[in-house]
């Protein structure tokens, strides 16, 4: 049996994630800030057991501490972390706030760090494991109206490799996701359209299209991909910006 971390677990790719491990029979650990009990009932019906929830805001340092105290109780120990926690802000540079740079960054970025920093030690006594990142396209290429989403993202992104570098010798494979526009709360519904219409395929992506690479990354299916940032984008950051 093997367990998981997943971060931002409450909703949207977090909560496909959950699902596509418990479907996998893996034992999974929610985090997230904020607990939704509808979900986790929902979860229980289907499921029964093989999932904990452990309410953690994976921004702060105390509370991922805690987090990893509560996983040693509930687990033998994880095999893969899921850093998947992030907010988005549409905003011009000048007119974002300081409050909201220093949030996203937090939540975006911040939260990788400290995860790993907690949990790594473990993953290296456990002899290794797989950590997959929750990047963006955001995060290889630039939107307009969303510089500071831009900018955590792509420290995602260049963190992602340099965590791949430094701990490939412990056998702990570092990747992400980076997917373009997903069906989540996150995306305004009223934006559904106009981003459908600009990708390739004339559709966004679903949240389960993005479970299923990570957990392709986490699993041996993936044996010697290390510090690959997987773009899950349906063909949108290939296209030059030409007309047709």
């Amino acid at each position: 049996m093997k367990n998981v971390l997943i971060t931002g677990a409450m909703s949207g790719i977090g909560l496909a994630a959950v699902k596509q491990f418990l479907n996998k029979e893996w034992t999974v650990v929610l985090a997230d800030k904020e607990k939704n009990s509808k979900v986790l009932d929902e979860l229980k019906e289907v499921y029964e057991d093989g999932f904990f929830f452990v309410k953690t805001d994976v921004s702060k340092s105390g509370d991922v501490e805690h987090l990893r105290k509560e996983v040693r109780m509930l687990t033998d120990g994880v095999n893969c972390i899921v850093n998947n926690a992030g907010i988005i802000s549409h905003k011009l540079l000048h007119e974002e706030s300081e409050k909201m740079w220093d949030e996203l960054m937090n939540t975006d970025v911040k939260s990788i760090f400290l995860t790993s920093k907690y949990f790594i030690p473990d993953l290296i006594l456990n002899g290794g494991g797989t950590i997959i990142n929750t990047a963006s396209i955001s995060g290889i290429a630039a939107d307009y109206k969303m510089p500071v989403y831009n900018a955590a993202k792509g420290a995602v992104v260049n963190l992602t490799r340099a965590m791949a570098l430094d701990y490939a010798e412990y056998n702990i494979r570092v990747n992400s996701v980076c997917p373009s526009a997903v069906r989540t709360n996150m995306l305004n519904p009223d934006n559904i359209e106009k981003y459908a219409k600009v990708n390739p395929l004339k559709r966004i992506c679903e949240p389960e299209e993005i479970a299923k690479a990570i957990y392709f990354l986490a699993t041996d299916e993936s044996s010697y991909c290390n510090g690959v940032n997987l773009p899950v984008t349906g063909g949108l950051d290939v296209w030059s910006g030409q007309p047709k």
